[in-house]
Parts: C-alpha cells; sequence; structure tokens
C-alpha cells in the first residue's frame, strides 16, 4: 500500500503510543496536518499560540510523562522560537522530538525562504539532529529518534522534514510499535563495591535526579534510604522525584540552596549520586566538590557513559539506569543515624518565616497551599525569584509533581500546565508565575481555553524583573537599570481569555481567592500583589541593598 511520507509518519507515531502533538501550523509540512486529521482521538494535534510556548508544553510533556514530547513546527522563524524547548529538554534530560517542516530538496542550499541547516543550528543543542532525505527511511529515522530520545541520558531530537519528503509516495510500511530497550544493570561485583563504600562511611548522602525514574524505582531507593539511614538530596527541580515525607528526605540542591543542603555535600565523606548530571546548580558553581577529584568518596550512576567522568571523577563509576541500580541496592549499616536525623530536622526547619513586608505574604500563602493541595498536584513555574516558593516551600508526596526547568527558562510555567492538564484533566495544575515570567507567553492561555486545558495560575506580581534586580542590588546598588515593569491589568486580561480572575490585595484574602480559584471551572488567574521588599524569603531588598553599599566603602 503506497502512503506519503506525512501519512507514514503520522500513522507510525500511532503506533508508537504518541497521542498528543503541540505545535503551531506552517505549509511547510502540510502533509502531516492532513494526516494527523484521520487521526483525531488517537494522535491529537494542540494548535499553540506560539511556537516556543509549544516546545515548553513538548518538554514538560517528556517530563511528566516519560514519553517523548511531540512538537511541530515550521521552518525558519517557527523553529528558533521553538528552539528554547529543545535546550530546556536537554538541560532537563526530558525525552522530546521537535518536527520541522524544512524546504524542499530541490531548494536547499540556496538560502530558499526560511531555510534553515538543522543539524548546523541544532547539532549542540540536542541529541542527535536529522534531515529526511529519502522517504522511505522515515520509519527507519523515526524509530532511531524515539529510542534516541528515551535512552541513555534522556533528551530532545531533531527532525526536518522537507517537504518533498513529506508528499512524495512509499511502500515503506508504518512502524508497529516501540522497540524495547532494557535499563543497563550493574553486576554483583559492583554492587558489593557500593555496599562496601557506602559501609565504611561516616557521613553518606545520596543525590539522585532526572525525570525518568518508575514507581518501583522511587520505591525501591526510598526503601534503601529509609533502612539505611541516609539521607537523600535531590537534584535542583526534581524533588519531586524522591518522598519529602520520607524521614530520608534532606532537601534540594539548586538555586538558593540552603546553608544545611551546602553542609551535607561537603560535610559528606562517601556521596553516591543517581541519575545526575552534576550541573553548576546542583554544585554551587562546581564548588560544593573539587574539580575533577572530588574530596568526598564519589559513587556516580548513570546510564549514560558519556556523564560519568564528565565533570568529576569518581571512586566508582556505574553504568546503570535508576530503576535497575536502585532494585540492586541492599540496605547497609552505619553509625550515622544523628547525621540523617539533622539533616531531616534542619530541612523541617526551613519551613519556619518570619512575616514577610508584603501585602501578600507568600510564606502564609505556602502554608496554606501545603494543607489545601491534593496529594497528586502539579506545581509548575518557569523562572525568576518567585520560583523559591513553590521549589523550596511545598512538599511533594509520591504522587505530586514538579514540572520546572533546570535551564532557567523565562515562560516555561504556563506552557507546562497547560500541557499537565492536557495529558491529564482531572489533575490539579497550579502554575506560579512573576509578572515578568507570566508575559513570556501568557497567550498560551488561549490554548488552554481552546483545549479545556485550563490551570490556575498565581501571578506573583511585583512590577520587577527580581532575579535580575537582586543581582543588580548585589552588584550595583541603588543603580536601577532595565528591571522596572508596567504591566497590564492581568484581570482583564485573563478574563479576555475565559478565565475566573481576580485580584488579591491582602494575604487575608488569599484562602478565600484559592478557594474560588479551586471551584472554578474554567481555570483561573490570581493576580498576587507582592511588594518587590519581598524579594526573598529572608532578605528584603533594601536589606540587600544596604549590605551591597557596605561592602562598596569597607572595600
Amino acid at each position: 500500500m503506497k502512503r506519503n511520507g506525512g501519512q507514514v509518519l503520522v500513522e507510525s507515531l500511532v503506533a508508537l503510543g504518541a497521542t498528543k502533538a503541540f505545535g503551531v501550523p506552517g505549509e511547510s509540512y502540510l502533509a502531516v496536518l492532513d494526516a494527523l486529521h484521520d487521526t483525531k482521538g488517537r494522535l491529537d494535534f494542540i494548535n499553540c499560540r506560539n511556537e516556543g510556548g509549544a516546545a515548553f508544553m513538548a518538554a514538560a510533556w517528556g517530563k511528566l510523562t516519560g514519553q517523548p514530547g511531540l512538537c511541530m513546527v515550521t521552518r525558519g522563524p517557527g523553529v528558533t522560537n521553538a528552539s528554547i524547548g529543545v535546550h530546556t529538554a536537554m538541560q532537563d534530560s526530558a525525552p522530546m522530538i521537535l518536527f520541522v517542516g524544512q524546504v524542499g530538496t530541490d531548494m536547499k542550499g540556496r538560502e530558499a525562504f526560511q531555510e534553515i541547516d538543522y543539524r548546523a543550528v541544532f547539532g549542540t543543542m540536542a541529541k542527535w539532529a536529522v534531515e529526511i532525505d529519502d522517504t522511505d527511511r522515515i520509519p527507519e529515522i523515526l524509530a532511531r529518534a524515539w529510542t534516541t530520545a528515551l535512552t541513555g541520558r534522556p533528551g530532545p531530537v531533531v527532525i526536518a522534514l522537507p517537504e518533498d519528503m513529506l508528499t512524495r509516495l512509499t511502500e515503506a510500511a508504518p512502524l508497529t510499535g516501540p522497540t524495547r530497550v532494557a535499563e543497563p544493570a550493574p553486576d554483583a561485583a559492583t554492587m558489593a563495591e557500593v555496599q562496601a563504600l557506602l559501609g565504611a562511611a561516616e557521613r553518606p548522602l545520596i543525590l539522585m535526579g532526572g525525570c525518568n525514574w518508575t514507581e518501583a524505582g522511587q520505591a525501591a531507593l526510598q526503601g534503601f534510604a529509609e533502612a539505611s539511614d541516609i539521607p537523600v538530596i535531590a537534584a535542583f527541580r526534581y524533588q519531586d522525584q524522591f518522598d519529602n515525607f520520607s524521614p530520608a528526605y534532606a532537601g534540594e540542591a539548586g538555586v538558593g540552596m540552603p546553608a544545611p543542603v551546602r553542609r551535607l555535600i561537603t560535610e559528606a565523606d562517601v556521596i553516591m549520586a543517581i541519575n545526575l548530571r552534576f550541573g553548576e546548580m546542583t554544585t554551587d558553581g562546581y564548588t560544593l566538590l573539587s574539580v575533577p577529584v572530588p574530596v568526598q568518596k564519589l559513587i556516580h550512576v548513570h546510564a549514560s557513559d558519556r556523564e560519568i567522568g564528565k565533570v568529576y571523577q569518581p571512586t566508582l563509576g556505574i553504568q546503570a539506569g535508576p530503576n535497575a541500580f536502585a532494585a540492586a541496592l541492599s540496605p547497609v549499616r552505619g553509625g550515622w543515624a544523628a547525621w540523617r536525623a539533622r539533616a531531616r530536622a534542619d530541612w523541617e526547619a526551613g519551613f519556619d518565616l518570619a512575616p514577610l513586608p508584603s501585602p501578600v505574604d507568600m510564606g502564609v500563602a505556602m502554608a496554606h497551599l501545603r494543607e489545601v493541595l491534593p496529594e497528586d498536584a502539579i506545581l509548575t513555574n518557569g523562572a525568576g525569584n518567585f520560583t523559591v516558593w513553590p521549589n523550596k516551600f511545598y512538599k511533594f508526596g509520591p504522587k505530586a509533581r514538579l514540572l520546572a526547568p533546570q535551564s532557567g527558562a523565562m515562560g516555561y510555567g504556563l506552557p507546562a500546565a497547560v500541557a499537565a492538564k492536557v495529558a491529564d484533566p482531572a489533575r490539579t495544575v497550579v502554575c506560579f508565575a512573576g509578572d515578568g515570567d507570566f508575559q513570556m507567553n501568557c497567550q498560551e492561555l488561549a490554548t488552554a481555553l481552546q483545549y479545556g486545558a485550563q490551570p490556575i495560575i498565581l501571578l506573583l506580581n511585583n512590577g520587577i524583573y527580581g532575579t535580575i534586580r537582586a543581582h543588580q542590588e548585589r552588584h550595583y546598588p541603588a543603580r536601577v537599570s532595565g528591571t522596572d515593569m508596567v504591566n497590564p491589568d492581568f484581570v482583564a486580561l485573563s478574563r479576555a481569555y475565559g478565565f475566573h480572575s481576580e485580584r488579591v490585595e491582602r494575604t487575608e484574602d488569599f484562602a478565600a481567592a484559592f478557594a474560588r480559584a479551586m471551584e472554578s471551572g474554567t481555570g483561573a488567574v490570581l493576580d498576587l500583589n507582592i511588594s518587590p521588599e519581598a524579594l526573598t524569603p529572608r532578605q528584603t531588598l533594601s536589606q540587600m541593598r544596604a549590605a551591597a553599599l557596605k561592602a562598596k566603602e569597607t572595600a
């Protein structure tokens, strides 16, 4: 049976298990859009308002589901807009496939209308960038792309689709299903060495992260940590991957790293790092472990051999998947009970906050959310100082999820929340957004409206680019430049997109406003009156400026 390339591609995606594709339509891949007309209810195209928002949705989908998030965009301006999602998926180690329309093969190399060399542009940004040059090979390339996105260190793949490759007929059969690839597992001798290293420790520590954990893998790691009485630290923005209510959990190593977490990492004598790529944030700018050979004995476990030894030379490197490795662990015993207990107590103490100098006190608001949100709530955020609230002041149980970008990409939170509601409309999804962050992708409220995927958005409105202002006050105090904002009427804007919306002026009004948001069938935007003074939970903007000015005077 002859099909065109677009039909082969779409039918193969259905067979692989894909159910949603996020994108913005373009004339460069009309044959794909036409084929999607016949898969409604099986593989649906989610029509977004900007390619950057669509790519964020695909990246978030991959992080949430563990299956490749699909994004479809047109060439040139479309794919350059979408590149932010590719970068984010790469730094998150989240599976994603970006399909991009391309000029016909007869036009290539002439700087034709919207032409881009995809291998050159995305070769260092994605796990694999490829261009289809033979319609017959579409199933082959797609099968490889799907497996590449999921295995080793998961990540994004970019596939360019020349127009004539999509319209040309072929007898190539679509794929019939995905390839099953078992996680690499450690051998018994290696696990004995792990046991020996941990058993000889005085202050052992587990670092864990990544989005490709299974429930069984998470349970196995938690069981081991609790039975062994070893504290666990989650990597930057992966604290949802370990039950925060476990007595073994001791916090997250990320932006604004608390002093107790920093102390745990520096004082540990044996660190078992599972599924970590050792990014800048998790290592506090590569200062907590010496490069390239840490003072701490390091056991580094990762499915990709390219991650082991990339920054730090471990005492023991193990190429194994996180779930297979966790299943192979056996409890160890040692005299470190006080070490674990102090770590847990320090984390719990971190929730104690003095009143904040703000009309809406986010410390109080977060305490309320910890009480009322369902156990399977999904929290999302983009980038900004406001992210400290979902990242440091919420307790993620085994069913709760956090979708937040390790890349520090502004504008991620709202598209991620929409993707989460598309994936599971019944779940409560709460997006935290600063006023600057929100306006990066607020047009995706229209996508939410169109598909009935409307989350609750807490808009922390302080009229400034808070993170940049913080850096500014620390390095150039009292010299404000480029960080003030004049904002629109967010309530009116959100209502225009069909959302329930209201302005919350006082802390005392938050609980009732949030209850109304939860009851709304249209999603909600709560515009929270936040003072610029409350720039961080424990230091005001004025204190930040005063400290910097004093330092300059004494320098």
